[in-house]
């Protein structure tokens, strides 16, 4: 016999916001925890996962190891530690088996940033180039 759950009994589930967010072209999907590129699955660790999914928050805007460190996976901003350049590389790992090693750059006064190419204009060439 099934019994009755509290209301709150999944509340730690509840999720505000989109389940999935694009990283270029990764797929990040909340509920796995995990990237894929069409139908392959990169196995990212958690913390792997949420700090691409925090950087993927803001494609192309710079965030500081301190940011990632407090918004990613909410530690103190002044931890130091080495982690989130190990993490970078265990995901530009995962990145490099399917063509996309450079989606995560660095910035030579630290820092680390989603590097997404900039949309076409597949309009037929009537765009910006053209007005004036």
């Amino acid at each position: 016999m099934n019994a009755v759950l509290h209301p709150d009994h999944f509340s730690a589930c509840d999720v505000t916001g989109p389940r999935f967010r694009e990283a270029g072209d990764v797929t990040l999907d909340l509920f796995h925890r995990d990237g894929r590129v069409d139908d392959r699955w990169l196995g990212l660790h958690p913390r792997e996962f949420a700090l691409l999914w925090r950087l993927a928050q803001q494609p192309g805007a710079l965030l500081t190891e301190a940011q990632l460190l407090a918004e990613a996976w909410g530690l103190p901003s002044d931890t130091i530690c080495q982690s989130v350049a190990a993490c970078v590389l265990r995901i530009g790992v995962k990145l490099d088996a399917v063509g996309l090693a450079s989606l995560i750059g660095t910035h030579a006064e630290g820092g680390y940033v989603l590097v997404v190419p900039a949309p076409t204009d597949l309009s037929g060439g009537a765009g910006a180039a053209g007005a004036g």
